[in-house]
């Protein structure tokens, strides 16, 4: 089993002795989300990369969501999508600085020998298992199009 996966369940256990429901419910819905994938492939999730996709995927519907909320003056459900946000970052690895994200990619692209748009696809093959969940993947595709442009 991932040690991600083993330290969400490690998590849930904690939370329910100490009766903190709110933490609860959002490590539970993260544990709902792997068993979801592994039933759907039929397969058990052993690497730590693909448990990370998904607790990526989740950061990100919470964002999208929180956004709505604060544009529809929602405070109480933007306040909501905060908090599960904030449970979502204590399990993530540490995000990527603006330079090493730019190292990065300059690496990609030397190792790739990326010269125009048609590589763009090679670039993003290296980058996304190392940034996966450590970097806004939007965004490093948005600077890997100015610097291939």
């Amino acid at each position: 089993m991932s040690e991600l996966k083993q330290t969400l369940t490690a998590e849930m256990k904690a939370c329910m002795k100490a009766k903190d429901k709110k933490r609860l419910s959002v490590v539970r819905t993260l544990l709902a989300a792997i068993k979801q994938v592994e039933i759907d492939n039929q397969t058990t999730l052993e690497d730590d990369a693909e448990v990370l996709a998904i607790l990526d995927k989740a950061m990100k519907q919470r964002k999208d969501s929180h956004q709505q909320y604060v544009d529809a003056e929602r405070s109480d459900l933007a306040e909501q999508e905060a908090y599960e946000m904030s449970v979502i970052k204590d399990f993530m690895p540490q995000a990527l600085t603006s330079d090493e994200i730019e190292a990065l990619i300059d690496e990609a692209m030397e190792a790739t020998g990326a010269g125009s748009m048609q590589d763009m696809g090679k670039v993003m093959g290296i980058l996304k298992p190392k940034m996966q969940g450590r970097a806004d993947m939007g965004e490093v595709s948005k600077l890997i199009k100015v610097k291939l442009s």
